[in-house]
């Protein structure tokens, strides 16, 4: 039996950007799934829902592949939080952010066609976001890079400026744990590195 294809459910270029780094170049292709219709106050069961919805849209697309889907949420004081809407909605939530300690839920889940098995997993990473200013918080708000992300910032871009520490998996935070991606096709018999550079 051949390598099933690496197939990544997801229209994250930081995700793809991060499998890529680690030698995996996957097929891209996006669920366009509606996330609204999963309704949990859960962070657990919301992120992993919704990276198993992802990963299931697009199955229907390939016969034999591996399909990764990955959802992102950060909590805040009991609080979920995706994606903010608009400007405003990421200026009130920085300003809520700052100075304080939140916990960034990314859920993961392999559908591994060939041998017919779903996992699913959640990784969590403690983030301590810096004190900051009004006007620092508008002027990152106003790079437009806020309204891309879950929890409005990029560690990987300039929020990592108002990020002070993290406790846990860096790339989680980013959007698809590594370590944690290893651990599950592992657990389903594949070696990571069998999937570099193919």
């Amino acid at each position: 039996m051949g390598l099933p294809q690496f197939v990544l459910a997801s229209a994250s270029p930081a995700r793809r950007r991060l499998l890529q780094m680690v030698g995996i170049e996957p097929i891209v292709r996006v669920s366009n799934f509606d996330e609204s219709q999963i309704q949990t106050e859960n962070a657990t069961e919301l992120v992993e829902t919704l990276a198993r919805c992802k990963a299931e849209a697009i199955a229907p697309q390939f016969d034999s592949a591996l399909i990764v889907g990955c959802d992102s949420v950060l909590l805040l004081n009991g609080e979920i939080h995706g994606k903010p809407e608009n400007a405003e909605v990421a200026i009130a939530r920085w300003q809520h952010m700052s100075g304080q300690v939140g916990e960034l839920y990314t859920g993961h889940a392999i559908i591994d066609q060939p041998q017919q098995q779903i996992l699913v997993r959640t990784q969590v990473t403690r983030v301590y976001f810096a004190q900051m200013s009004d006007r620092a918080i508008r002027a990152y708000v106003a790079t437009g890079e806020p309204l891309k992300c879950a929890g409005a910032f990029a560690l990987e871009g300039r929020g990592g400026l108002f990020v002070d520490k993290i406790e846990g998996c860096h790339s989680n935070v980013i959007g698809l744990s590594l370590p944690l991606l290893r651990q599950m096709l592992s657990q389903l018999g594949y070696e990571v590195t069998e999937f570099w550079d193919r």
